[in-house]
């Protein structure tokens, strides 16, 4: 049987990594640290680094903005960060819209609101039509698009500024996850998650499976906020090649039989596309 630790270590990582972020941004803001100033979509990290977000980079160029150098350099180092450990780790690491939708999550599961087998109303690939559909606006509004709305910029300016809005937005997201759609906004609708699924594709950092471990308790499947990468559990040993996980890890530390881990992912031996 595997310990309390084993079973929530990467929880308490990914929670403490979020609630950091927060508190170095917050912490600029209100008593002037310089470690980590600005906001999610442009940084600047000891006075030296810039860090910007790509998606937000790719709506201003649709937008017909020319791109100061660093923000580019900011977006490049972002990107290849993202390309290295899994696109949507940003979306389980590092967004603070995560916190709201996993207590959904919890309490969706808590309250048995729908099982595991229940088909959701809705396609995975409506984030990508939102996606495109953000730069199509901001090509003919010249206007970053989802910036404007974004829940996460909201949040994360109301616990940082102060603002007001991010609260409101983040409980109808909360309520939206937990009474109409599992896990709705960030494995349907949100583009940011659709974008860091894209970088993700290439990503080395994977989740591994071992068949010859597996029992099919499908407890992985049950936390897991895309259940459908892990369409190999019990079938083949293969690594999860969709960008569409988030390297969350929480279906490593529900397994007790081992047969899930992280692995380096072996471009010549692993030719098949998740999905």
């Amino acid at each position: 049987m595997r310990t309390l630790w084993n079973k929530y270590r990467y929880l308490i990582f990914r929670r403490a990594t979020q609630l950091s972020l927060l508190l170095l941004y917050f912490g600029a803001n209100a008593w002037g640290w310089t470690i980590l100033m600005g906001n999610l979509s442009s940084s600047l990290f000891l006075e030296t680094i810039p860090l910007s977000d790509p998606y937000a980079a790719l709506q201003m160029v649709a937008a017909g903005a020319v791109l100061a150098t660093d923000i580019m350099v900011g977006a490049l180092i972002i990107t290849m960060f993202y390309l290295l450990i899994g696109g949507r780790a940003f979306c389980s690491w590092a967004c603070p819209v995560n916190l709201v939708t996993d207590a959904a999550a919890i309490l969706r599961r808590k309250l048995g609101i729908d099982g595991i087998s229940k088909r959701q109303p809705a396609s995975r690939n409506t984030r990508y039509w939102v996606l495109v559909l953000s730069l199509i606006i901001s090509l003919m509004m010249g206007v970053t698009a989802f910036e404007f709305i974004s829940p996460i910029s909201m949040l994360h300016r109301g616990i940082v500024f102060g603002l007001g809005f991010g609260w409101a937005a983040m409980l109808i997201i909360f309520l939206f996850d937990l009474f109409v759609l599992k896990n709705g906004w960030c494995g349907y609708v949100c583009p940011l998650g659709g974008f860091y699924s894209l970088v993700g594709k290439v990503s080395l950092i994977r989740v591994h499976h071992t068949m010859e471990n597996c029992t099919s308790c499908m407890k992985c499947k049950t936390v897991c906020p895309e259940q459908q990468v892990l369409h190999m559990i019990a079938k083949e040993s293969i690594d999860v090649l969709s960008g569409e996980c988030t390297n969350c890890a929480r279906c490593i530390e529900v397994c007790d039989d081992d047969a899930l881990s992280f692995s380096i992912r072996k471009l010549v031996k692993n030719k098949k596309s998740g999905e």
